[in-house]
């Protein structure tokens, strides 16, 4: 058996795996490829079928979104360790090399992510995730080269490898027997930001998430869901409260619900204030499904809350009042 598993997870994304697949296929030797299908309607699986023969194929039944979509994929993977990546990754020579070195030498790493670089503009990082992501106090994630909207060019100046408190979904390396201990993501987020509370809750368990800058690899980001969509800013909205709800200390937890309630308020006021009133209504539906999942969230908090999760007690103040635009 391999030590490692590439799974894919796709809907609807023919084109996309036409694109991005032979990069992965040239590049990951030693690696068995898979692809998990939630239930596309397009020409996905006859693409696969003909022109990909060497990718298996795991057909799920409907389209479980992000999170289900890899907890029900998974259970048929077996490989020590996953390899999680976007259907719209391009992949770079050697990318698997350093993963393998770091979960076979370092057996606290639990969870790995690459640079993460912008496929339409190669000398930047990219949203999703860049160099490693972070939270401030207030919950709110951040990433070495990309802080909310500003992003930074690469020239080196992330290339240490750090210890991170979460890896982007895009590209997500985790062990196998972790992901299964951590009954995988919370397949109530659906999509986006189950990666951070997942990355949480391994920390709560005395794993560590990692960046290593040498592996790369190349992401086009919102090839799925574009920011400019309200579902998007539904999901980030509403799993951003249910990820804190599950693993804010207990002494936390009030009073900083309370806060990022106003704090969405406010951003609600922003959206109107643009002329984005579908944002805007995306949020005040965010939190009522927030309250109808509020006592089942409850019910998963852990056992272990640690306090020390976060650098910037608020990323909000320094980037919008003090300009700090860069990582610091």
């Amino acid at each position: 058996m391999n030590r490692i598993a590439v799974v894919i997870l796709n809907w609807n994304g023919a084109k996309l795996l036409e694109q991005f697949l032979p990069s992965v296929i040239a590049y990951s030797e030693g690696a068995t490829l898979y692809v998990a299908d939630n239930a596309s309607t397009d020409a996905s699986l006859e693409v696969l079928r003909t022109q990909f023969p060497s990718v298996k194929i795991i057909q799920n039944e409907g389209n479980y979104g992000f999170a289900k979509g890899y907890n029900v994929a998974l259970q048929q993977v077996n490989e020590p360790y996953y390899a999680l990546v976007n259907s719209d990754i391009e992949v770079t020579e050697g990318w698997l090399t350093p993963i393998l070195t770091l979960f076979d030498t370092q057996p606290k790493v639990g969870i790995v992510q690459p640079k993460l670089l912008d496929y339409k503009k190669k000398t930047h990082f990219e949203y999703a995730g860049a160099a490693g992501g972070y939270i401030d106090r207030l919950g709110y994630p951040y990433c070495r080269g990309r802080i909310f909207d500003t992003i930074e060019e690469d020239h080196g100046q992330y290339d240490d490898a750090a210890q991170i408190f979460w890896a982007s979904g895009a590209c997500f390396f985790i062990r196998r027997d972790l992901y299964r201990t951590l009954s995988g993501f919370d397949g109530d987020f659906f999509a986006h930001q189950e990666e951070i509370d997942l990355c949480w809750r391994a920390h709560n368990l005395g794993y560590r998430a990692q960046y290593t800058p040498l592996s790369v690899v190349y992401h086009v980001g919102g090839a799925t869901l574009h920011e400019s969509n309200p579902r998007k800013t539904f999901l980030n909205f509403r799993n951003s409260l249910l990820m804190l709800a599950k693993n804010l200390p207990s002494k936390d937890l009030v009073p900083l619900l309370f806060a990022r309630l106003c704090l969405d308020g406010l951003a609600g006021l922003q959206f109107i204030l643009k002329g984005k009133w579908s944002h805007c209504w995306a949020i005040i539906k965010a939190h009522f499904s927030f309250y109808a999942l509020i006592n089942k969230t409850l019910k998963k908090r852990g056992t272990v809350q640690q306090a020390d999760y976060y650098r910037e007690v608020s990323i909000v103040y320094r980037y919008f009042v003090k300009n700090g635009t860069v990582f610091e």
